[in-house]
């Protein structure tokens, strides 16, 4: 999302009744594509599950295993032995996930130079095909990799609790529920998804 994206979005945004106040009154985000589609993925999987010092002491070791290579390739991580990519603390079934990635990257079923012409729900529908990859996991890459614009993560829990907070909720709300919210917000859902993080974090600034 370039500058004047982002400046567009946080204009109309601010205009909203609800949200506006919200970003206001917090930091503009910064959203950065990644450089690597491959790595995104692989380090989307290393981070499920487990708190960022521990996944970056993980991902770090995992990348020691291919000295001199930068961002190991699809092929140099198939021909690695699940033992040494156990040794580096990946559980057994993200080292089955990692393979399964590298697998769909050389045998085309993921084509990344594809992902331009493609629609969010298609990009989803593609990634959901590696183990280990869910609709979460897609949304969050369409969101902070890809940075899709209007990308609304409802199976994400601090959304879920930004959502209540803002509307004054008894309850989390569902799917149905926040997509019939959020439609004032299009075509700018991931710039109010990203603040609505920062509504559900307010007083615990760990995110």
């Amino acid at each position: 999302m370039n500058s004047t994206n982002l400046t567009t979005a946080l204009k109309y945004l601010r205009k909203d009744t609800r949200l506006g106040d919200v970003v206001k009154k917090n930091p503009k985000p910064d959203f950065k594509p990644a450089r690597n589609v491959y790595e995104a993925l692989v380090r989307s999987i290393v981070y499920q599950q487990l708190s960022g010092k521990a996944a970056g002491t993980i991902l770090r070791r995992f990348l020691e295993l291919f000295p001199g290579a930068g961002y190991p390739k699809p092929e140099a991580v198939l021909k690695t032995s699940v033992a040494k990519m156990r040794g580096v603390g990946l559980s057994g079934q993200k080292t089955e996930y990692i393979k399964d990635l590298s697998k769909k990257f050389l045998d085309g079923t993921i084509e990344p130079k594809k992902f331009k012409a493609m629609t969010d729900e298609e990009i989803r529908q593609h990634l959901i095909a590696v183990k280990g990859i869910g609709r979460w996991s897609a949304d969050m890459f369409l969101m902070f990799a890809l940075n899709r614009p209007d990308v609304l993560p409802t199976g994400d829990l601090g959304i879920r609790k930004g959502f209540q907070k803002l509307f004054k909720m008894k309850e989390l709300p569902d799917s149905q529920k926040m997509e019939r919210l959020a439609e004032p917000w299009r075509p700018y859902r991931t710039v109010a998804s990203w603040y609505l993080w920062r509504l559900a974090d307010e007083g615990n600034r760990s995110r």
